[in-house]
């Protein structure tokens, strides 16, 4: 498996103050749920706080789509959701300032849940996660920084390397599609499993977004300085 640990930093511009906020937001709602709400608990917190697309395409409980994006199913879905944010938000954050990026990954992390919620219309199971917000970040950060250096942790040979950040992100994303499209046939309602197409649909949505920033801030995105 491979996995990104760091990138080229943008020199100067805002400090990341939501980047890693955001990180800690999910933090601590992850920890206080556990230590908060018992075991036989937790099942019904996630029904009531999760995104459930049976009910959000019949008009109903529309704000778990905001909720849904603070809650993790599990450790490694949290460590592995708050890598990929550690990583690749801190640059845009960087690029085009703090209130701007917040009100993206939030707008991000809608419309990913919509997407999943469209190619899963009658599930009934709940969607949890910053991944789809996350996947609008790693959308935008392709268009805004694709010659950028991502390091990349490679576990099966216990070594590191650094490759573009288009190569890298281009084959997640083709991975995303091909998963997402083979679960078009095969998903099963009643059970969970990862929602490709909230991925599939923050992404595109980041790229829109990307495009959208590099004409806003055209000369601040083209003249982009890195620290190494």
């Amino acid at each position: 498996m491979i996995f990104p640990i760091g990138d080229d930093q943008v020199q100067g511009g805002d400090p990341p103050i939501f980047s890693y906020s955001l990180i800690a937001a999910n933090i601590v709602v992850f920890v206080a749920m556990y230590m908060m709400i018992p075991p036989d608990g937790i099942n019904s917190f996630y029904m009531t706080y999760g995104s459930i697309p049976g009910e959000i395409i019949h008009g109903q409980d529309w704000w778990t789509l905001g909720s849904s994006m603070f809650l993790h199913g599990g450790l490694m879905h949290l460590v592995g959701n708050m890598l990929f944010l550690w990583v690749f938000a801190d640059n845009i954050e960087a690029t085009i300032g703090p209130w701007r990026f917040l009100v993206f990954y939030l707008l991000g992390g809608l419309v990913a849940g919509v997407a999943h919620t469209l190619f899963n219309p009658e599930s009934i199971v709940p969607a949890v996660g910053a991944s789809g917000a996350i996947s609008a970040v790693l959308g935008a950060y392709l268009v805004m920084f694709p010659s950028s250096r991502i390091k990349v942790l490679i576990l099966i040979f216990f070594t590191s390397a650094s490759v573009p950040a288009f190569l890298f992100l281009g084959f997640w994303i083709v991975q995303q599609m091909i998963s997402g499209v083979g679960s078009i046939s095969t998903v099963d309602l009643d059970t969970g499993g990862v929602a490709w197409w909230a991925h599939i649909g923050g992404f595109v949505f980041g790229v829109l977004s990307g495009f959208y920033f590099r004409t806003l801030l055209k000369r601040r995105v083209s003249e982009v300085e890195y620290l190494v």
